[in-house]
């Protein structure tokens, strides 16, 4: 074979295999192997050429990142405690940036739109890290006022657990983000990247993808900020709606419920009919016949409960022991992965790699500088504990090796639920973290109102290591299918976490001095409320559903056994009915479009345009699922004639029309 040498000085100095050296054009659309598996002899080419240099992380970028996390991070921390409602940020991020770029004139901003993302993104994933926890400190304060919390303990909790979050997983990079490529659907990252890459047709004339988008866009936002603000239609269709469906939830406890948004139905659509199915068939088992089980045969406190009860305060439990045990098989099967990222480390400190360096778009930060910071930021995590939390050396120390040691295996966790569902379950793995972090600190003297602040701060930071890994998965993904430099997304997302965690902890103790998160009033902060639920009775004595979570690891085991993907069956366990119940009908709605003709690449043309849709559907949502908290907590109340029935009656209409409409545009479709 012959081999080509550049004098191009953008080049790699490194040869460098044909298909990468010819230098043609940029695409104007997502290659139509993005989302697919290749084929053994088959690379992958992104949008931007691997071996050309493009300009990403410039001041503009790098600027409108840092302030758009400000921005994110201050709203979503809002939001979030003031009225129960999280939203992720990346997609209304990217939307801004592409307009930005567009209304400036900015010449090739794609790769800087990248880094723009990228950057503001740390704002969604710090916020849940902190909102999840942190605030149960406050929530605890109203009965034990002895506990004390300050915006240092907030900070560091949240910029710790960032940074390891980022740390732990970009040696994982190349696994979940190449060698995985079409074996997970990554549906977050695909909205956001046919965002992103919606700025490329406008420059050469295809602008029918944008334009697909926008549309699909502002239906789907316009749909769910409709549904969310007046409430004209039902945004949960429910069985109880109906008599018989109210006697059968009342003698029962069966229910059958779904949410009629938007963003769910593109987003299983995105997922796929595969693990729809499996997400589903776990909500059902928990729905149908454990809720069941439990509300009739169960302790009269139980049989008096609503099957919604039921669930949150105890069948969700299995899942969460069945995600906890998810995460250990999970571990246990990449077991190579991350032994082969632990050896590279140690052959890069010995001098020894013999890994050729990678053209830009593949190139990571060295592994010896991820070492060194990796061992700098532990340093800091055990000092953080030792001065600012458990004031107990020894104490400090076991705290350290259980952070440690969960927030790196669970990394992959993190990373694999992010892949596949597009939701991480952060806040069950940190429910599960806490519980067995609580056990160890009980059982070497860390126990009452010192063992809650050790907890919590600990919880804190294991939960915004997972959210970033999660999270990061995401960036790094979208930059994986555009072309971007890996090293210069990882590098800059320290400013953006350092920034975001520094604005979380303000807007935290903002509001609790304002509103307080106990009282009659109080912030609603959900998770955080759960949180302090399952902490106080291990910290000050009380009831642990142990059996719960061991049924769960038990079922686990056994769904594992039977070559089900557990993971995805216990998220459905975990995650409420009328979530996964749309993921159901979007992936059979995929399932439908992409199997109806006879020929294959009129199939994967129709396909491909439903992911469009289903992607516009998920930004609209988001970006108007902002608008719509805003609208709320401005105080805008409307009050709606329309009877239940009548709404319910009009969800199940609108609903199918959206669905009708999803189908039939994607029908449209013509191959190539």
């Amino acid at each position: 074979m012959s081999k080509h040498h550049s004098t191009d000085p953008h080049l790699p100095s490194t040869e460098a295999p044909d298909h990468e050296i010819i230098m043609d054009a940029d695409p104007t659309e997502l290659p139509e192997s993005a989302f697919r598996e290749l084929a053994d002899d088959e690379e992958y080419r992104p949008v931007m050429h691997p071996a050309r240099d493009y300009a990403q992380a410039t001041p503009y970028s790098v600027g409108l990142g840092l302030l758009l996390a400000v921005v994110f991070s201050a709203a979503a921390a809002y939001l979030g405690l003031r009225v129960g409602q999280v939203f992720e940020a990346a997609i209304p991020i990217a939307i801004i940036a592409v307009g930005l770029s567009s209304s400036l004139k900015i010449k090739n901003p794609l790769g800087q739109n990248v880094i723009i993302q990228s950057i503001g993104a740390c704002s969604g994933v710090i916020v849940a890290g902190a909102i999840f926890t942190l605030p149960a400190l406050f929530i605890l304060q109203g009965t034990y006022p002895e506990i004390t919390v300050n915006f240092v303990q907030i900070f560091l909790s949240s910029l710790l657990g960032g940074v390891l979050g980022i740390l732990f997983f970009i040696p994982f990079r190349k696994y979940f983000v190449k060698d995985m490529h079409g074996k997970y659907p990554f549906p977050e990252a695909t909205a956001t990247t046919q965002v992103l890459a919606s700025s490329l047709g406008s420059k050469a004339g295809n602008s029918g993808q944008a334009k697909t988008l926008v549309i699909a866009s502002l239906i789907g936002g316009i749909y769910d900020y409709c549904v969310a603000t007046f409430g004209w239609w039902a945004e949960v269709i429910t069985t109880t709606a109906t008599s018989w469906g109210a006697a059968a939830a009342a003698k029962f406890k069966m229910v059958f419920t779904c949410n009629t948004g938007a963003a769910l139905l593109g987003l299983g659509y995105i997922v796929g009919l595969r693990y729809a199915f499996i997400i589903f068939a776990g909500s059902a088992f928990v729905w149908w016949v454990i809720v069941p089980l439990m509300g009739t045969y169960g302790s009269p406190e139980i049989t008096a409960m609503a099957p919604e009860a039921i669930f949150s305060n105890y069948a969700r439990m299995i899942g969460i022991g069945g995600i906890a045990m998810a995460g250990v098989i999970g571990i246990i099967k990449s077991w190579d992965i991350i032994r082969n990222a632990v050896g590279l480390a140690a052959r890069e400190l010995g001098g020894k790699s013999s890994e050729k360096k990678e053209v830009r778009w593949q190139t990571d930060i060295s592994m010896k500088h991820i070492v060194f910071f990796t061992a700098l930021a532990l340093a800091a995590v055990l000092i953080f504990f030792w001065v600012g939390v458990i004031h107990t050396f020894w104490q400090a120390l076991v705290a350290w090796v259980v952070v440690t040691v969960i927030a790196f295996l669970f990394t992959t966790v993190a990373a694999n639920a992010i892949a596949i569902v597009g939701s991480n379950p952060v806040s069950g793995m940190t429910l599960m973290t806490l519980i067995v972090a609580s056990a160890i600190f009980v059982g070497i003297g860390l126990s009452g109102t010192s063992g809650i602040v050790a907890a919590m701060v600990i919880g804190g930071v294991v939960c915004t290591a997972l959210s970033m890994a999660g999270g990061f998965v995401t960036d790094l993904k979208i930059g994986y299918w555009l072309g971007s430099t890996p090293r210069t997304q990882e590098s800059w997302k320290f400013l953006g976490t350092l920034v975001s965690a520094a604005t979380v902890g303000g807007v935290i103790l903002l509001l609790n001095n304002v509103y307080h998160f106990s009282g009659p009033d109080a912030l609603s902060a959900p998770q955080a409320n759960a949180m302090a639920k399952v902490i106080e009775p291990l910290m000050m004595g009380g009831d642990t559903p142990w059996i719960l979570y061991m049924t769960g690891a038990i079922l686990t085991l056994l769904l594992n056994w039977l070559g089900v993907p557990a993971l995805a069956f216990c998220l459905g366990m975990f995650i409420p009915l009328h979530l996964n119940t749309p993921m159901l009908v979007g992936g059979a709605i995929s399932w439908f479009v992409g199997s109806r003709s006879k020929d294959q690449a009129v199939n994967d043309a129709r396909r491909d345009r439903g992911t469009l849709l289903s992607s516009g559907f998920i930004a609209g949502g988001a970006l108007f699922g902002v608008f719509a908290a805003l609208t709320r907590y401005f105080g805008f109340e409307y009050s709606n004639p329309l009877s239940f029935s009548t709404t319910q009656i009009l969800g199940v209409i609108i609903y199918v029309a959206l669905i009708v409409y999803l189908i039939s545009d994607s029908m449209r479709a013509r191959k190539k």
